[in-house]
């Protein structure tokens, strides 16, 4: 705990990290806060589905594009365009739903609402790159952590201001956050990254790296597996007649998620970052079979936190890799390209996990997240020599 103490004792750090929790502490509620409101108001759950999976994957799609920015123009600038351009597009949304609009203006109202979302997490992980020094790694596990953190929280106050106050409360609060955390975040320049230097640069960015197409791979399976654990969660609770476990399940593999993320940062590894996220890859994938023997809500339990010991510490290796392999110039892309990757592979999971826990039960949905584990695991071995940095520069 000392390290992490003296993380956020370093100048600027706990200012940053602050901002970028209130900022990003929406990346948990808006897509939920869309569905609660655009089903509130309308009484179609298809169309709230619709129109929040279109949010979802334009904030994906536009992240690595909106980190660019900020490499090439910096965190301030770009920070503040963003945050107005992000609460106007909501606001449209939000306007279309609930002054009953016509359901297909939700759809571009969504994606602008989305393509201005700017990833906050990897603005966060690019100033701790400046400012750690050689203890980037336990930087990079206290962000896994904060990232568990906003997944418990988001959701519960989103509910909360929906159910409670009114159907738009929780989407609108997401953007008052969003703009509140981003905003702050660009009142401080003094941490952020350097500029990226203006020059030609190939369209592709760092994915163009090819150790960055392998961990982003690595990632969407990752995203796959925690999406496809969620759902086959919560149909796992209902066939037991407890749909209130399915809450309990996910705290669980939270929490064991959050104390293997703290450990892992901790450790001083001598095994070189390839075979550090190969070693990650393995214990989730062999974390994910215990859930298929699983018959009861208590053994559930104990199968999830096994499950849960392999999630952080798969993203905190990912990260330092993204260190590794992207110029420096170019880490703000480099995180939101692999956080579109977990992103999208999250969307796939719960999509598919859902459309297999409707047709088989809950069972096939948590095969689909082994297969995902093994996915990732071979996309790992497989490319493990591209994930040794690469010595030709990127824009």
């Amino acid at each position: 705990m000392r390290t992490y103490l003296a993380l956020l004792a370093l100048p600027g750090a706990t200012a940053f990290v602050t901002a970028g929790f209130v900022g990003r502490l929406p990346m948990a509620m808006r897509t939920l806060g869309c569905l609660l409101m655009v089903s509130a108001l309308t009484g179609s759950y298809s169309l709230a589905g619709a129109v929040s999976a279109v949010f979802g994957i334009a904030m994906a799609v536009s992240g690595p594009f909106l980190a660019r920015l900020v490499d090439r123009h910096g965190q301030p600038r770009t920070l503040v365009w963003s945050a107005v351009a992000h609460g106007l597009g909501v606001g449209v949304l939000v306007a279309a739903v609930v002054w009953g609009a016509p359901a297909w203006t939700y759809f571009p109202a969504a994606v602008l609402a989305g393509l201005t979302s700017i990833p906050m997490g990897s603005l966060v992980r690019a100033r701790w790159a400046v400012v750690a020094g050689d203890r980037i790694q336990a930087a990079y596990a206290l962000e896994a952590v904060v990232d568990e953190v906003i997944y418990i929280l988001g959701p519960l106050l989103v509910v909360w201001l929906s159910v409670h106050l009114a159907p738009a409360a929780g989407l609108v609060g997401a953007v008052v956050l969003a703009v509140a955390g981003g905003l702050a975040l660009a009142a401080q320049p003094r941490t952020a990254p350097p500029l990226a230097p203006v020059r030609a640069e190939p369209r592709t960015g760092v994915i163009r790296i090819h150790g960055m197409k392998v961990l982003t791979a690595v990632y969407f399976a990752a995203g796959g597996l925690i999406g496809a654990i969620d759902v086959a969660a919560v149909k796992f609770a209902g066939e037991h007649q407890n749909p209130g476990a399915a809450g309990l399940l996910l705290a669980m593999m939270t929490l064991a998620s959050m104390v293997a993320g703290l450990t892992f940062g901790l450790v001083r590894w001598h095994l070189d970052l390839p075979r550090r996220l190969l070693l990650t890859t393995v214990v989730l994938a062999c974390g994910s079979v215990p859930v298929l023997f699983a018959g009861t809500i208590a053994t559930m339990c104990a199968a999830v936190l096994l499950l849960g010991l392999g999630i952080s510490p798969l993203l905190v290796a990912g990260s330092a890799l993204v260190e590794s392999l992207v110029p420096r110039r170019g880490l703000t892309e480099g995180f939101a390209v692999v956080g579109s990757g977990v992103t999208l592979g999250m969307a796939a999971g719960s999509a598919a996990g859902g459309a297999l826990a409707d047709l088989q039960g809950s069972t096939a949905a948590f095969g689909l997240a082994t297969a995902c584990g093994v996915l990732a695991v071979a996309v790992c071995a497989t490319g493990l020599r591209l994930l040794t940095p690469e010595p030709v520069p990127v824009a």
